[in-house]
């Protein structure tokens, strides 16, 4: 049974669900019936990252029809797509849960944290508090501009596949294969582990 939901100042989001999502998540967790398995990417380069990422993953967890169900370890990451030392590092992680939102609130959930952790999208590749990508949603492929599942870039970016491997090394991307096929052909420079963080599974 979904806990009672509130809002509070322990809320890292401060902002709430919008009322159309909380109702269908409390006629779906009535049921609990058939929850989906997704993969979160999160990414921050900007103020304390470790802190931000944590946030975000306690954010997850305090949403109606969501579970946080694994975290993955937390690698360090040149900036993508922009001139070497042009950003700060990232501080990268995945993470994994089961959900009874359909894909398009889970999306609106992922934009509403990250607003709150004053995600500013001003520029392609530009610096970031927070990113929150949906990588993929059960076995769904779309190729719906607004979400594009699975996401069209996760193949190609060690610093999903990494993290994702090391939380469940027998993964798989829909419509592009395993998870661990895809990490070993492409480059992991730029992409390292950081054995010294830890990000907390929510309790």
């Amino acid at each position: 049974m979904t806990r009672p939901f509130t809002w509070g100042q322990s809320d890292p989001t401060v902002q709430p669900v919008p009322a159309s999502v909380v109702e269908q998540v409390d006629a779906a967790d009535s049921t609990l019936s058939n929850p989906k398995r997704a993969v979160i990417s999160l990414g921050s380069n900007l103020g304390n990252r470790l802190e931000t990422l944590q946030g975000a993953v306690d954010a997850l967890e305090d949403t109606p029809g969501v579970r946080v169900k694994a975290v993955s370890p937390v690698y360090e990451t040149e900036p993508w797509g922009v001139e070497p030392g042009s950003q700060p590092s990232y501080f990268n992680a995945v993470v994994v849960l089961k959900t009874t939102l359909p894909p398009s609130s889970l999306l609106e959930r992922a934009h509403a944290v990250e607003e709150a952790f004053n995600r500013v999208r001003d520029e392609r590749w530009g610096p970031r508090t927070l990113d929150v990508d949906i990588v993929s949603y059960a076995e769904i492929t779309s190729d719906d501009p607004r979400l594009t599942l699975p996401h069209p870039r996760a193949h190609e970016r060690a610093f999903v596949l990494a993290p994702w491997y090391d939380v469940d090394p027998q993964a798989q991307l829909p419509g592009r294969g395993p998870v661990a096929d895809l990490l070993s052909v492409i480059t992991r420079d730029g992409v390292e582990a950081r054995g010294d963080l830890e990000l907390r599974l929510p309790e």
